[in-house]
């Protein structure tokens, strides 16, 4: 039924975006901005450029370089020493990597994408990795998703999409693929998926790529 299997990676593979907002609140804290757990829950899935745009937004006097350096140096500690994959991940990804294409289709940079991957001992299962340096429109949009079928040389009526965020879904059910949604700790409204699962297990089984 599906030639290619696509993930997100950062709160479906790998449980990053609970350090993302944990280090995201302390760097705020730093320069004074208390209470932006809303804001930093509507920046999951959301590329780094768009984001700033965002932050600057509710925040315009804030100090964005100060923020990032100091936000980017203590997620990275973190990371270094608390990177946990989510149930399941490793298994199927490596399970599925023989019988079907793999592409990670991430909102995230290309360098701390590839790093993330490795620690995590995922790389070589991937035969793409589309990140946010890749495309001109990022997630919600859905280039990300068609970029990475067309580098496999798939139709996208033919992938099946695994992905936590609300954006990271619109992307690729726009692409005209099935979404499988694995609400990291944002709950899903369902729009964008096909399924909502409880964990990648429970959407792999519903769409027959895993028993």
């Amino acid at each position: 039924m599906f030639d290619a299997v696509f993930f997100d990676l950062d709160g479906t593979l790998v449980d990053s975006e609970r350090l993302t907002v944990q280090t995201g609140a302390a760097a705020f804290a730093a320069q004074g901005y208390a209470d932006v757990e809303d804001l930093l829950h509507a920046l999951v899935g959301i590329d780094q450029v768009t984001s700033a745009g965002m932050i600057l937004s509710r925040f315009p006097d804030l100090d964005l370089d100060l923020l990032n350096n100091t936000w980017q140096t203590a997620f990275l500690a973190a990371q270094a020493v608390d990177l946990l994959l989510k149930p399941g991940a490793s298994e199927i990804v490596h399970g599925l990597r023989d019988s079907h294409a793999l592409a990670l289709v991430t909102s995230s940079r290309r360098d701390p994408a590839e790093v993330r991957l490795v620690q995590a001992g995922l790389r070589p299962a991937f035969r793409a990795v589309i990140t946010r340096d890749d495309v001109t429109a990022p997630k919600p949009h859905p280039e990300p998703y068609l970029l990475a079928a067309s580098t496999l040389g798939v139709d996208p009526s033919r992938c099946l999409v695994f992905e936590d965020s609300e954006p990271g879904a619109e992307a690729a059910f726009a692409a005209g693929m099935t979404v499988v949604q694995v609400p990291d700790f944002i709950p899903a409204s369902g729009r964008f998926a096909h399924h909502v699962a409880r964990t990648l297990a429970d959407g792999a089984r519903w769409a027959g790529v895993w028993s």
